[in-house]
């Protein structure tokens, strides 16, 4: 049993994972490599002067992994409820966490297979998204959605904090307190 299962390793999937692993939660990123971010290029991303998709893929993965996060590249048909806390089905297996973060980018199609509210989109060519709260919360107890798939603008700088936001709300919750990741630079 994960803490943390997130489907999506995109700006969104990738800053969520760096959060709830370095927070030393048991965290797996199920993704399917079709992220939309792998194709672009960024002169607009904080931190990063210019920057190509996969290289702002592949560093936040890193920096995940560093922390502990496990990858598996698969892609997700459903996720469901159980008593101790949420199924991910996969197309070859199948993994439990107390929480799940889904962070699929302009991908909704788990939605119809596991009892997940949706709407309209906002964005430009984002026909559909999950119907979440402000703190990421689906209508499925235990699972969150971030990033583009959850209403936010698919500009990476966005959809990277909003994955930190969700993930520091789950953190919140299996904690029982508000969590904070702050750092402290080293003399």
């Amino acid at each position: 049993m994960y803490d943390v299962a997130i489907i999506g390793a995109g700006p969104a999937g990738g800053s969520a994972a760096i959060f709830t692993a370095k927070a030393g939660k048991k965290t797996i990123v199920l993704d399917n490599n079709k992220s939309v971010t792998k194709r672009a290029w960024m002169e607009n991303h904080y931190g990063a002067p210019e920057i190509a998709g996969p290289d702002l893929v592949e560093t936040g993965i890193n920096q995940a992994k560093k922390h502990g996060a496990e990858f598996v590249e698969t892609t997700v048909t459903s996720v469901s409820k159980t008593d101790s806390g949420v199924k991910v089905v996969t197309e070859n297996g199948e993994y439990e966490a107390k929480h799940v973060i889904i962070a699929s980018g302009m991908m909704t199609d788990v939605a119809e297979a596991s009892g997940l509210a949706t709407k309209d989109g906002t964005e430009p060519r984002i026909k559909t998204i999950f119907d979440v709260d402000a703190a990421g919360k689906t209508n499925v107890e235990g699972v969150w959605a971030a990033g583009t798939c959850a209403g936010v603008s698919m500009h990476t700088i966005i959809t990277a904090g909003d994955g930190a936001k969700v993930a520091i709300n789950v953190i919140s919750e299996l904690n029982g307190e508000r969590y904070v990741d702050h750092d402290v630079l080293k003399a």
